[in-house]
């Protein structure tokens, strides 16, 4: 059943085509299906998740979407220097917008449409 389909996650907009200059300028994505109030982008390993026109908002309390990283910090540096912020948490405490938790270290964004999107760095590499 379910257990062997692929999960893409979706997130909200009011904006398509406002929200892809971010997407695609600052973060880097290609998209590589478009269609009337949707964008598709694929990540890596054969994972996807899209942008959508949406009468709800993002509220941006819990992660929507992570990216796997192998090095937190470089990518946050990297994402600083293309203008993105980086939130900052007290549970879990971040330090220069990275948390270091059981799992590995975190970070954590907004996109235009207050979407909250991670980095992790796994201690264990998944």
């Amino acid at each position: 059943m379910l257990g062997e389909r692929r999960v893409h996650a979706i997130l909200p907009t009011t904006d398509v085509e406002s929200l892809r200059t971010f997407y695609e300028g600052t973060l880097g994505l290609t998209p590589f299906a478009i269609a009337p109030g949707v964008v598709l982008y694929r990540a890596g390993m054969g994972t996807i998740f899209g942008i959508s026109r949406s009468g709800g908002q993002a509220s941006g309390a819990h992660t929507q979407v992570a990216f796997t990283v192998p090095d937190v910090e470089a990518e946050v540096a990297e994402l600083q220097a293309r203008g993105v912020v980086f939130e900052a948490y007290e549970m879990p405490k971040t330090v220069n917008g990275v948390a270091t938790m059981p799992a590995g270290r975190a970070a954590w964004f907004k996109d235009p449409a207050g979407n909250l999107l991670g980095l992790i760095e796994f201690s264990d590499p998944i």
